[in-house]
């Protein structure tokens, strides 16, 4: 006889529950690490606050058309490739520390990538109009199979999720090229100190574990969502 929750009278857990709890841990974890450590080098002070750094980065590089604008926040930086828009948030925008300055030239470093059409980069840019649209779809396909039955629309959703871990893994180099970059101005460019350097890598070091593990969500609750698949097909065999 099949026992939704395990079999006999054991108590069955479900690894796919354990494995997303894990890696949410695990980004919960990487979200204090990055804070803290922006924190900590917000005090290791800089001859220049992070709107300076960008625009030296930028211009030294040829890209004066690109604008910085500071927008509300923390942590919340970007770089918009189709307004040619740098944004840096409050802790960054006027802060003359050498955490400010990291984040600030990484942001740069997406700039850079923009015009030099660095393909990790460009592919990412691609899938973010086919993501949106999957992202929304998945989930409420996925559901709609369990509660029917019908896997295939169970695995139509779970391809469809898939395209969010498509996307985290096609953001790895991007986002690893744009610090190596910055650490690159940082660690030889005269302008910038040797304390400059070190509490930037610091900084970005902890800001890349947010990406892996997030990539390492997206795949847990894809794994998890093939395990519940699976385990229906099985209950009807």
């Amino acid at each position: 006889m099949y026992y939704p929750y395990g079999y006999g009278y054991g108590f069955y857990m479900d690894p796919g529950y354990v494995l997303v709890l894990i890696a949410m841990l695990l980004s919960l974890l990487a979200s204090v690490w990055v804070n803290s450590t922006f924190r900590k080098y917000s005090k290791v002070p800089s001859s220049m606050n992070g709107e300076e750094a960008a625009r030296y980065v930028l211009d030294h590089n040829g890209l004066s058309n690109v604008r910085i604008v500071r927008i509300a926040g923390n942590l919340t930086d970007n770089y918009n490739p189709r307004t040619k828009v740098l944004s840096l948030s409050d802790s960054t925008y006027n802060n003359y520390s050498a955490a400010a300055v990291g984040v600030a030239c990484h942001e740069a470093g997406h700039a850079i990538q923009d015009a030099r059409h660095y393909l990790p980069n460009r592919i990412r840019s691609a899938l973010v109009p086919i993501v949106n649209i999957g992202s929304s779809a998945a989930i409420p396909l996925f559901l709609l199979g369990l509660f029917l039955d019908v896997t295939g629309l169970m695995w139509a959703g779970i391809i469809l999720f898939s395209l969010s871990l498509l996307f985290g893994i096609v953001t790895l180099p991007v986002e690893f090229n744009a610090s190596s970059r910055a650490l690159k101005t940082l660690r030889t460019d005269p302008h910038f100190t040797e304390s400059d350097y070190k509490g930037a890598r610091k900084v970005l070091i902890a800001a890349a574990s947010t990406y892996v593990a997030s990539v390492f969500v997206s795949l847990a609750q894809v794994l998890r969502y093939i395990g519940m698949a699976n385990r229906r097909s099985d209950r009807r065999n």
